[in-house]
């Protein structure tokens, strides 16, 4: 069994812990991530995510509860052993870059770190390889493509070999094809490496591939379970102001005009599987 690698108990914060008239930002959150996996959170606007990112990486501290990661109490005294441990990719690629190159930008990180020369330029190549963008590494960042920011954002998390990384809202900036690549490097890392994925987003295109997801919703836990298990109460999280996956609204709207479909899809191709199965029968 793998160990966990990240857990809230009875997390409650409030912006304005002297107002009791105001609702916590986060009440009574419990979760626990095993290493290895990859959590989605979704939540619409204010449902808590944002607020749930910076308790994980120490910028805010809960009032009551307890945030723990890498099996050390989020604390002042613990926070840089924590975050040295850990990766963050934020909504808007732009505020990231800090390189006169794509090689500059995911060196810096390692700079500040204080790691040797020779193992820096190791680690640039290896991580930008890992997200497909070793060609890219003497190219300025304000020539690349929104999605391939991001995977240079993802590399410079990577070159600091993090045991865990999360992405808040990594993809919302992004156009289709953008989210896409962005999507598919996390899940071809997470098949390469083990690495454990926090995916924050209000996106259930992503949060379908993960193992598991929370869905938050005025601060507290609203469900938690696997894709299959959350997308089944449908209409239940679209009046939480979120949509389906494509794949699933398509199934939807298929049965309602009679044609047979017997699954619930999480993917278009296996909607198309299914369509194309059934109907070469006949």
């Amino acid at each position: 069994m793998n160990s966990i690698i990240m857990s809230f108990k009875d997390v409650t914060f409030t912006y304005t812990p002297d107002d009791q008239s105001v609702r916590p930002a986060v009440a009574d959150l419990s979760f626990s991530i095993e290493e290895g996996e990859w959590i989605a959170l979704v939540g619409h606007n204010g449902s808590g995510k944002s607020t749930i990112a910076k308790l994980m990486n120490g910028l805010l501290f809960p009032q009551a509860g307890e945030v723990t990661a890498m099996n050390l109490t989020m604390s002042e005294e613990s926070l840089w052993d924590i975050r040295s441990q850990m990766g963050m990719v934020f909504q808007n690629p732009d505020n990231q870059f800090v390189g006169a190159t794509v090689q500059d930008d995911v060196a810096f990180a390692l700079e500040n770190n204080g790691v040797p020369h020779e193992e820096m330029v190791v680690r640039v190549k290896e991580s930008l390889r890992q997200v497909k963008m070793e060609e890219f590494l003497d190219h300025e960042p304000h020539h690349l493509s929104g999605g391939q920011k991001q995977r240079v954002a993802i590399a410079g998390a990577l070159a600091l070999r993090p045991r865990l990384l999360i992405l808040d809202e990594a993809t919302s900036m992004l156009d289709p094809q953008g989210r896409m690549e962005v999507i598919e490097t996390i899940r071809e890392l997470r098949e390469e490496t083990g690495l454990t994925v926090i995916s924050i987003t209000h996106d259930l295109e992503e949060a379908a591939l993960a193992d598991r997801i929370i869905v938050m919703n005025a601060g507290r836990k609203h469900k938690e379970g696997t894709p299959e298990e959350v997308f089944l109460t449908g209409n239940e999280l679209t009046t939480l102001g979120l949509d389906l996956p494509f794949a699933m609204r398509m199934t939807h709207l298929l049965r309602e005009a009679g044609v047979q479909v017997l699954g619930e899809h999480m993917t278009e191709d296996e909607l198309v599987e299914e369509l194309w199965t059934f109907y070469s029968k006949k």
